[in-house]
């Protein structure tokens, strides 16, 4: 009995600390996440620093540009997105017909991100919020704190875009792996692969 309540609390302490399992529920990280792929997250890696050792012994670092993030829904903390951070804590972001520009400076996403809408939709009072701000958004300034995430498959996501930026708190962690995926791979196999 004390070897099952032992292997029980550890479990709890590695989910909840170092790494935990997430399927992607959504379209919305297409091409590099698919529908379906279950992907090893990591925990510790934006998580507070208590002890002046843990900086040494994790890698542990503040949310970067690019990283594709785990977090709580904003609107909803029992919810989990997966999205990739684009917008630092202090940085101007603007969304000009499908072109992202961060600080003015226009951003090459061309190695991930997917516009499966070859339609624009300009800036104007009468289309909903929902066409007006996938393609035309901004400026909007990343409160402290916070980070502006964006979906790869633009123009099919659920993201900062309508609900606003994400805070430091609400961070879950990174995905490292894909584990395992309903879809199998050109070489008829279902193997893990990383995350990017």
């Amino acid at each position: 009995m004390q070897a099952l309540l032992a292997a029980l609390i550890l479990a709890f302490f590695f989910r909840t600390w170092i790494v935990q399992v997430f399927e992607i529920p959504s379209s919305s990280m297409e091409r590099g996440l698919r529908v379906g792929d279950q992907i090893l997250v990591n925990n510790f890696i934006y998580g507070p620093r208590v002890w002046p050792w843990e900086e040494k012994l994790l890698p542990m670092r503040p949310p970067r540009r690019g990283d594709i993030v785990v977090f709580r829904l904003p609107s909803n903390p029992r919810r989990f997105f997966v999205k990739r951070c684009l917008g630092l804590p202090g940085e101007k972001i603007e969304i000009q017909d499908k072109a992202l520009r961060v600080n003015g400076e226009v951003r090459d996403e061309t190695a991930y991100v997917v516009h499966s809408d070859e339609r624009t939709y300009q800036r104007s009072l009468f289309l909903d919020d929902a066409y007006r701000k996938r393609d035309n958004f901004g400026p909007f300034i990343v409160p402290p704190h916070h980070y502006f995430c964006l979906g790869d498959n633009r123009d099919e996501s659920n993201d900062s875009r309508f609900w606003g930026p994400v805070s430091r708190h609400d961070l879950k962690g990174r995905p490292v792996l894909v584990l395992w995926s309903k879809y199998r791979g050109a070489d008829g196999l279902r193997s893990p692969r990383s995350v990017r």
